[in-house]
């Protein structure tokens, strides 16, 4: 089958409007695209200027009359208030599944691990696998902030002598025995710690559906009980509200400004004495405030490493 595409570029006052009409002859839904702009650093991105809606179009023995159909609807709309003309392209059906899996290959990460799309068969039977089902730019090992962090707690785990098995690689790993996340996310950094030999994780985000997320991608990598999720902050861990209040690592992959104003609510109390933490997230031009903050707590650099405009560092307490 193929498909029409109708698109019209509106204000937002008649993007609802223009999305109802387009709805009436587009049975598969319609879909609205608008701008970003971040307002700070710390902003996800606040949507901005015109909104393209888009519609699909099945092409049959029916095209042409819906096809007039639709115009007719979009004139009496344009009555109330001018709209542009409609806009069409002819799209090609195929496997759209299939299709958006081609762009999601295995990333390695350091010497250890691999970041495996959740339906891939490993190509690298002596790395150890960390199965994701990629949905979002942060937490899926494409981007920087969490290569960056990756890369450093295996460089933790390798260092401290305790050895153990991993029980889906052939390697030998070692490393502290618990790990605290916070903003855990898609759970991949507390499943990789798990799988690099840590006994527990705790991993909290104030989001409540990361921790489902991170669930769901614990059961596809064979974790269980042995990773504890619950929705809060260091606030909650300090309070008592979890099963364990400090570990030797702890990992915090988020924006520099929350990780400086986490070093205020007690985020270097969360680690032993002699312990690493880990941090990612950072904007280089935001590091020196980002190891200020964590030398103020009586932390001290050990390393930093860079990709791209991005930095990670790891302190030791």
């Amino acid at each position: 089958m193929n498909w029409l595409e109708v698109s019209l570029t509106v204000n937002g006052e008649l993007a609802e409007a223009v999305a109802d009409v387009l709805a009436r002859f587009a049975y598969s839904g319609v879909m609205m695209e608008q701008g970003v702009k971040y307002n700070d650093e710390e902003d996800a991105g606040t949507p901005t200027g015109p909104i393209t809606v888009r519609a699909y179009l099945e092409v049959d023995d029916q095209l042409e009359e819906t096809r007039r159909k639709l115009e007719e609807s979009l004139y009496y709309l344009g009555m109330i208030q001018p709209l542009p003309n409609p806009v069409y392209r002819q799209i090609a059906d195929q496997n759209w599944m299939e299709a958006w899996k081609q762009h999601y290959k295995p990333i390695l990460i350091g010497q250890k691990l691999l970041i495996l799309p959740a339906w891939m068969e490993s190509p690298e039977p002596d790395r150890i696998p960390i199965k994701i089902d990629p949905g979002m730019a942060f937490g899926t090992g494409t981007h920087p902030t969490t290569q960056l962090c990756l890369e450093l707690m295996e460089k933790a785990f390798m260092g401290d002598g305790r050895q153990t098995t991993d029980h889906q690689a052939s390697s030998v790993v070692c490393g502290p025995s618990s790990v605290i996340d916070v903003g855990c996310g898609s759970g991949i950094l507390s499943i990789a710690a798990l799988k690099l030999g840590a006994t527990r994780a705790l991993g909290v985000d104030i989001d409540a559906e990361s921790t489902v997320n991170s669930r769901e991608n614990a059961e596809v990598n064979g974790v269980g009980e042995e990773l504890l999720l619950g929705v809060g902050s260091v606030g909650e861990i300090l309070a008592g509200q979890f099963p364990f209040k400090q570990a030797p690592l702890v990992l915090a992959n988020i924006l520099a400004p929350v990780i400086i104003r986490l070093f205020d609510a007690g985020l270097a109390d969360l680690l032993e004495d002699g312990g690493t933490i880990i941090l990612s997230g950072i904007l280089q031009e935001q590091g020196e405030k980002v190891i200020a903050a964590a030398q103020a707590k009586g932390l001290r650099m050990t390393e930093k490493r860079q990709m791209g405009d991005w930095v990670a560092m790891s302190l030791n307490k």
